[in-house]
């Protein structure tokens, strides 16, 4: 059976029914071997924990691989709990796709299982330079939901563009090409199943935050290395599992008409509020949370604009 058949039948509808189920941390299969948990499209909460990102899982021959840690010890815990309810097999890595809290914040406990931590070296930096804040927001959002949490930075890093792994005779290959949503957005291939663990560089059904730390030339790039894989599966950074052609939609049309219409209006001298206001979100409207993320999306990239 090929992968996309495996994933995008009964699997498929039981990630999308796990996304409106937040509480509870599950692994459903989307390829043979691979996992994911569809975490919360709104903001963080203290019933969701701060995990309001998807979560990977990959069972090879020499161990279990988590894709991201969670937002907080108390998140991590639930997700290695879901972890044994798919495999008896330890976790041997923790992957951080990137600096985010929900990437990475959860790493001390599953250190503390055993796990080698595993980032880009830009992810590391970014987790250095923005950590404390990302407490102290936690802190203020979940109470004492956020107990235990102890930020704990990755202690294997990869470095430059391009990298493989290997665990027990699986191969993974990884692809970093700068700032996306944030420094160290890494994305991870699993190619005997033609799966792509997208990181924040991908988001579907939900608009993508263009934040301090974002960088949308690069976010480009990033997007265009992962589509020279041609993947059949991408588990994305939020929302549902999904295929190349929406996450085009739905991640790269968006920010390739947000760059144009921005630098239009850089290169015009049209004010920043006027150039918020005329972009013609369209069908980009209906993703989630557009009207609340659209106006500072588009304030960061006229900025960004400026200085190129």
């Amino acid at each position: 059976m090929s992968a996309v058949r495996w994933a995008f039948g009964g699997a498929f509808a039981a990630l999308l029914a796990s996304a409106a189920c937040a509480l509870e941390v599950r692994f459903e299969p989307v390829a043979p071997g691979i996992y994911a948990h569809i975490g919360d499209k709104g903001a963080r909460t203290v019933e969701n924990e701060g995990l309001n990102a998807n979560i990977g899982l990959i069972v090879a021959p020499g161990g279990a691989i988590l894709i991201d840690s969670g937002a907080t010890f108390s998140s991590a815990r639930d997700i290695h709990a879901a972890v044994k309810r798919v495999t008896a097999q330890p976790v041997k890595w923790v992957i951080n796709t990137g600096g985010q809290d929900h990437r990475w914040l959860g790493n001390g406990y599953f250190a503390a299982q055993g796990a080698e931590l595993i980032a880009h070296t830009s992810a590391r930096a970014d987790m250095l330079a923005r950590g404390g804040d990302q407490m102290q927001a936690l802190r203020q959002t979940l109470g004492s939901k956020a107990d235990g949490t102890t930020p704990r930075l990755p202690t294997r890093l990869i470095e430059g563009r391009d990298a493989v792994l290997e665990l027990g005779g699986l191969n993974l290959e990884l692809r970093h090409r700068g700032a996306a949503h944030t420094p160290g957005d890494l994305m991870i291939r699993v190619p005997v199943v033609n799966t792509v663990f997208s990181g924040d560089v991908v988001y579907v059904e939900r608009m993508l935050g263009v934040i301090p730390v974002s960088n949308t030339r690069t976010w480009l790039e990033a997007f265009d290395a992962l589509a020279q894989w041609n993947p059949a599966i991408i588990v994305p950074g939020h929302g549902a599992v999904t295929t190349l052609a929406i996450a085009r939609r739905d991640t790269r049309d968006y920010l390739a008409a947000l760059r144009v219409h921005m630098k239009k209006a850089v290169d015009d001298g049209t004010d920043v509020s006027v150039a918020i206001k005329s972009f013609p979100l369209g069908e980009f409207a209906k993703l989630l949370v557009a009207a609340e993320i659209h106006p500072g999306n588009a304030s960061r990239a006229y900025l960004e604009l400026e200085r190129e």
